[in-house]
């Protein structure tokens, strides 16, 4: 588990430096100039971050199931031979399915307006910015989306299906809490953040406005990668004893020693 989190970890550093730099200086200038190369660029590193972390919280699903559906066969199965080879494969399928997109998108051309009403060069935004048809795009786009959205969030409900059904069926209350516990927080990753990228790059875009569109954007590229170590860190018993000592030595009440 903390292997497949520390790449977690290292693909949420990649969404935070590709997007909120950009995005606090934007804010602060009150609107940012950008090529349009690099901006390509910008949207090229946020859909292969994207891509991987859907796969990576795919195979995390997998590596809680065979914990909690087969745990005296863990630890043959979940080898490290196995755990390498499932990122390894997470991070690849995911740059390849990038660069696709990348190639796709530059062979647009941009000779209309040059303004993105956007925290970010999203799909949506860039395609209204070019003159040419972008109808190939948006399907290529969709295929992609339907790879690597809704393949992997179909995966992961039926392994939450089988995870809940062996949960139903252990004895003890103990044991059901202590196994709830142990898929928690990735079943909590998964909800905040599939549920947005459905809405953005699955859903038509007529079905929501621009508005609502980039409030959507900033869950998935800021508000997840943000939270995703709170979530995971205060299901560590010792990180949340060391939070709990802390809290408990600097926020007492006064004249109790």
């Amino acid at each position: 588990m903390y292997f497949f989190l520390g790449h977690l970890s290292l693909c949420d550093i990649l969404f935070i430096t590709n997007i909120v730099p950009y995005m606090l200086h934007a804010m602060m200038e009150e609107g940012s100039r950008l090529s349009v190369s690099r901006c390509i660029a910008q949207f090229h590193i946020l859909g292969f971050s994207a891509s991987t972390e859907c796969f990576l919280l795919t195979v995390m699903s997998y590596d809680r199931y065979l914990a909690i559906c087969n745990p005296l066969r863990y630890t043959t199965i979940m080898d490290q031979r196995l755990c390498l080879h499932l990122v390894s494969c997470a991070w690849l399928i995911a740059l390849m399915l990038a660069i696709t997109t990348f190639l796709f998108i530059c062979k647009l051309q941009f000779c209309g307006p040059n303004v993105i009403d956007h925290f970010f060069c999203d799909l949506g935004p860039l395609l209204e910015l070019s003159c040419t048809d972008t109808s190939t795009v948006k399907l290529q786009i969709l295929v992609c989306s339907i790879s690597i959205v809704v393949f992997p969030f179909v995966f992961i409900t039926v392994s939450y299906v089988s995870i809940f059904l062996t949960i139903i069926r252990i004895s003890s209350t103990t044991g059901r809490q202590k196994a709830f516990s142990t898929c928690s927080s990735h079943l909590a990753s998964v909800c905040t953040y599939y549920g947005t990228l459905f809405v953005v790059y699955v859903v038509p875009s007529g079905g929501h406005s621009l508005s609502i569109n980039k409030t959507l954007s900033l869950l998935y590229t800021v508000v997840t990668p943000l939270f995703n170590p709170i979530i995971y860190s205060l299901r560590n018993h010792d990180i949340r004893g060391a939070l709990e000592k802390y809290t408990k030595c600097h926020f007492k009440p006064k004249g109790i020693r």
